[in-house]
């Protein structure tokens, strides 16, 4: 008998083989082959069922452009939006699967532009728990909600970036993650641009920095050290975002390169030289109301602690804490309850400042701070388009800066946050339409990454 790894081995020649033995019957052959037979066509039916497109036939899309098409049609296949149009002209291929949302509303999925998985237990830091369990648990929970991509912009560690390399499988069952990896810091430019070195090392998808004395509280990074940052992030090929407060260091970091402004200008109206900067270099703005009332809010029980909707994101006992009024007391006696209330008047400056940087056309790229204690992923992507809406943004404007138009401050045009022929098929269908009011956004019914139903 021959080894089975020897040329000229078969089956019948293997050790304990259905074949072994110098004979076997026809009718156990045929018995056999007949086996064979059935289990191939099974494994090729599954297969046939598995690459099956997926068809999501009249209802009304929100395309992540600006666009609306009443009734439509969203072909799916293979992870991706293979066809989208109108109903009447879009052909559904043969035995694809159909389904009929008539009434209903799609999307491209959430992007925060500006998030993060952290680590987080409850409503404490907890610097243990940045484990992959964990991540998973955020980025489902991001998923939930609508959320289908987080950039997490600052303090990542190894295991965020084996999810983010995981997910070029094109198996998602949560949302995508991209990654700033560590925030660069350094007294000096030696030292920055040694730190941004470090970070570019990791592949991260774009470096960040901060320029922010924490309103008086801390110190802010050196100029020197800033600049040698930027000057690195965009020699290593990599994007910068800044984190900022004021409009003048908004304006410095713009000038010196920064990609990505990554919250609000809390100080003062913004400037003709910053808006001009923004659109002259194609600049990102993300204004991450969410993250300032984070910083006031919880004084005392907040208007939504027992909405089903938040409820569903977050631990049990989240909603009794939130509510003790012992904990507002200790809020109230804290330093960060005092810093809490400048963040409430530069607030109201911010509101101010997004609606005129959306009417002087600057590309706002929809953003939280989600993932640190008491900034709720999910539920705080949707009070933030609410809070986007009230500073005056019509909720297409809202939507779009959630969508295509995060995917394109992200240079993801084309691949994500769109409904569109070639786009990653992460799709929310939602039972009411958001246009008419953007808490209709909340109205998730499914929740669809690359192609297959998540939620």
């Amino acid at each position: 008998m021959l080894p089975f790894d020897s040329p000229g081995a078969s089956l019948r020649d293997t050790p304990g083989s259905l074949l072994a033995g110098p004979m076997i019957d026809s009718v156990a052959m045929r018995t056999l082959s007949a086996t064979f037979l059935a289990f191939a066509l099974v494994t090729a039916a599954s297969g046939l069922a598995a690459a099956q497109p997926t068809a999501f036939v009249g209802g009304r899309l929100i395309d992540g452009t600006g666009r609306v098409i009443d009734s439509g049609t969203v072909v799916v296949d293979g992870g991706k939006i293979a066809a989208v149009g109108p109903t009447a002209s879009t052909a559904v291929p043969a035995g694809a699967t159909r389904i009929d949302v008539t009434g209903k509303t799609l999307m491209p999925g959430l992007i925060n532009a500006h998030g993060h998985v952290a680590a987080t237990v409850g409503l404490r830091a907890d610097p243990s728990s940045y484990t992959r369990e964990n991540l998973l648990r955020q980025l489902r929970t991001y998923a939930q909600y609508g959320v289908t991509t987080v950039y997490s912009l600052g303090d990542d560690q190894a295991a965020g970036f084996v999810l983010r390399n995981e997910q070029s499988t094109g198996t998602v069952d949560r949302a995508r993650l991209f990654l700033a990896g560590p925030v660069i810091t350094g007294d000096t430019a030696e030292a920055a641009r040694a730190n941004a070195n470090k970070a570019a090392d990791l592949k991260p998808d774009l470096l960040k920095i901060r320029v922010d004395d924490n309103l008086g509280t801390g110190r802010k990074m050196p100029e020197a050290a800033w600049r040698a940052t930027i000057e690195q992030a965009h020699a290593r090929g990599l994007r910068i975002a800044v984190h900022i407060y004021s409009l003048d260091d908004a304006k410095a970091t713009l000038a010196a390169g920064a990609d990505f402004i990554a919250h609000s200008v809390r100080d003062q109206p913004v400037d003709e030289a910053f808006i001009n900067g923004l659109k002259s270099r194609e600049a990102c703005y993300c204004p991450t109301f969410t993250r300032e009332i984070s910083t006031f809010i919880y004084d005392a029980t907040p208007s939504w602690v027992d909405d089903p909707f938040f409820v569903k994101g977050v631990d049990k006992d989240i909603p009794a804490q939130l509510s003790d009024p012992k904990r507002h007391e200790q809020i109230r006696a804290s330093n960060a309850w005092k810093a809490g209330q400048q963040y409430k008047v530069g607030l109201e400056v911010a509101k101010r400042n997004l609606k005129t940087l959306v009417d002087r056309g600057v590309r706002i790229a929809f953003g939280t701070d989600t993932g640190p204690p008491a900034r709720f992923q999910g539920f705080f992507e949707h009070l933030e388009l609410e809070m986007m809406v009230d500073a005056g943004l019509t909720p297409m404007q809202a939507l779009v800066s959630a969508t295509g138009d995060a995917a394109r401050c992200h240079r993801k045009t084309g691949e994500l946050g769109t409904l569109a022929a070639g786009a990653a098929a992460d799709v929310l269908i939602l039972g009411a339409n958001p246009l008419d009011n953007i808490r209709n956004t909340r109205t998730i019914e499914q929740v669809w990454i690359a192609g297959k139903r998540a939620f």
